[in-house]
């Protein structure tokens, strides 16, 4: 059994006045490489430096657990006495810092968390977090990620060097630093560039040419029109106003396709789901610009948050680890055993999905609509042809479990339910088309479209904050499934998530991947790190 991950939170809490206008920051570090994964920060209003502290400590756990619910973690805090109670050393005597104390002791087991007094030099990010949050407080605005500048600041302080990536299955670049290490003669002699092989730029890499044409292939070489190259403005850019739609994958940008039009297909593709490392391609095109609102976003509720680093879900891999085209010889070198496999399908149609809506996970949950049933039996029956899946998990959403229970009937296996899988919460926006939303807030649509780590308006989630949940559960999943095939019954967000880490690709790389109603996809997870992206859009079964 592989150890429980170890995280570091280091916290604090400020008041201009004690009591006075008041915030706090929390960070959480990787234990093992130092890199940043994920910060939070807010201005809170009048009150005393220790309820500050108390809430930044609140924050920074909460943050930690969402990421890996099972860590144990390290807290560094300079408050003394917020490190002396929370150790049991010192009696909780005054009445604003009992309920935070208790709620600070629920988010883990107390044998799972232990505290350290630090010096204030050495809480330079955590203070540096605060500070801003008081600040945005001042001129009447909440604290928002993609202003700070706490990490960037506080790097150089940092007194741990972080060492080579060493991410969970599915982080391309970690899987890329895995292999060159297990092969360390080998590694410098260039091959056919693959698909699969972590390290090696795909389609959707911030700067590399990406085709109109996804391949499930190893190695397939991709050209065409630049995926996010320097000073180059795409129609599906995240700047681009054209750059999302709405649950039906209306079109967005020159050259897209509605994802109800899914272009020739070449037939089914039965070996893809295998646990031998196929060869076979899917040939449905990736319409530039394309995006589904239901692919959506993710963000915190409460406070602002974000991740950050190597092992972040939305950390963007725009840096090769190996040459563009070039990949490792030799891999019998790194564990190339039978892959955990998540074959990844998409719910069927429901009425919102005809008429372009935001339908997330934070709306009125809909079924499944009559088109959305047949399209549920036909994946059902093409699936049961295929004969490969081992077991069925599925997002707690309505539209999901009837179509994964339409698999079910069909294979004879029990459907289990998993929470990471849900889609974006679209806050105020759901149930309304991009059109209504442009309408009313303009402003928040904005910021969305620019930024992954920006939200929806009234507390929806943005796309670092969905990364950073599948990520999480797709490391959950690998773990318990090793060498099987598992069907996913999932939706947008979640199936362009899994596939982006795959490639290692940045987040703008989800503008150009088209994925229909009861489409199916497929990733490969191995136990050295690496993952193999084999299909994605399959709609034959839909003809």
């Amino acid at each position: 059994m592989t150890s429980a991950r170890e995280l570091v939170v280091e916290a604090d809490g400020g008041s201009r006045g004690n009591p006075g206008p008041a915030g706090y920051g929390a960070v959480v570090l990787d234990a093992a490489t130092g890199e940043t994964l994920a910060e939070a920060a807010e201005y809170i209003g009048v009150a005393t430096n220790n309820v500050a502290e108390y809430k930044g400590l609140v924050a920074g756990l909460k943050a930690a657990r969402e990421l890996f619910p099972d860590a144990t973690v390290h807290v560094r805090m300079d408050s003394k006495l917020v490190v002396e109670q929370m150790s049991g050393r010192w009696k909780i005597k005054h009445p604003d810092m009992k309920p935070l104390a208790a709620e600070a002791g629920r988010v883990f087991p107390a044998g799972r968390v232990r505290y350290e007094w630090i010096p204030r030099e050495r809480n330079k990010h955590a203070d540096r977090l605060a500070n801003e949050a008081m600040d945005a407080g001042r001129l009447g605005r909440r604290w928002e990620p993609s202003g700070s500048t706490a990490s960037l600041d506080a790097s150089a302080a940092r007194n741990a060097a972080a060492p080579p990536p060493s991410g969970p299955p599915g982080d391309a670049r970690a899987g890329a630093a895995r292999a060159r290490a297990a092969l360390s003669g080998t590694a410098g002699t260039p091959s056919t560039g693959t698909a699969g092989a972590s390290g090696t730029p795909t389609a959707g890499t911030s700067g590399a040419p990406s085709t109109g044409t996804s391949s499930g292939t190893s190695g397939a070489p991709s050209t065409g029109t630049p995926a996010g190259a320097s000073g180059t403005s795409t129609a599906g850019a995240p700047g681009s106003p054209a750059a999302r739609t709405s649950d039906a994958g209306m079109s967005a940008g020159a050259g897209a396709r509605p994802a109800t039009d899914d272009g020739p297909n070449d037939g089914p593709n039965d070996g893809l789901f295998a646990a031998e490392d196929a060869t076979a391609t899917s040939s449905t095109p990736v319409a530039s610009g394309d995006f589904e609102a239901e692919a959506g976003a993710l963000a915190p509720t409460g406070h602002a948050a974000r991740t950050t680093g190597a092992t972040r879900a939305d950390a963007p891999a725009s840096t090769p680890v190996q040459p563009r085209g070039t990949a490792p010889q030799g891999w019998a070198g790194p564990d190339m055993g039978a892959p955990a496999t998540f074959v990844l399908l998409r719910h069927g149609e429901t009425a919102l999905t005809p008429e372009k809506r935001f339908s997330g996970s934070g709306g009125s949950d809909p079924e499944l609509s009559a088109a959305g049933l047949r399209q549920a039996e036909a994946v059902a029956a093409a699936l049961a042809a295929r004969g490969t899946i081992q077991e069925i998990v599925s997002s707690p959403l309505t539209r999901c479990r009837q179509t994964a229970a339409a698999v079910a009937a069909r294979l004879g296996l029990d459907v289990r339910i998993e929470q990471g899988l849900r889609e974006t919460d679209f806050g105020a926006w759901e149930g309304l088309t991009f059109g209504e939303v442009r309408e009313r807030y303009p402003e928040d649509l904005d910021a969305w479209l620019a930024s992954p780590k920006a939200a929806p308006t009234g507390g929806g989630e943005s796309f670092a904050t969905v990364a950073r949940r599948v990520a999480a559960t797709r490391d959950r999943l690998t773990a318990a499934h090793a060498g099987r095939t598992v069907l996913l019954v999932t939706h947008v967000t979640p199936i362009k998530t899994l596939v982006r880490l795959a490639l290692g690709a940045p987040p703008e790389s989800l503008f150009r991947m088209e994925l229909s109603a009861a489409s199916i996809s497929a990733v490969a997870y191995y136990a050295d790190g690496n993952a193999s992206v084999r299909l994605l859009n399959d709609t034959s079964h839909l003809r």
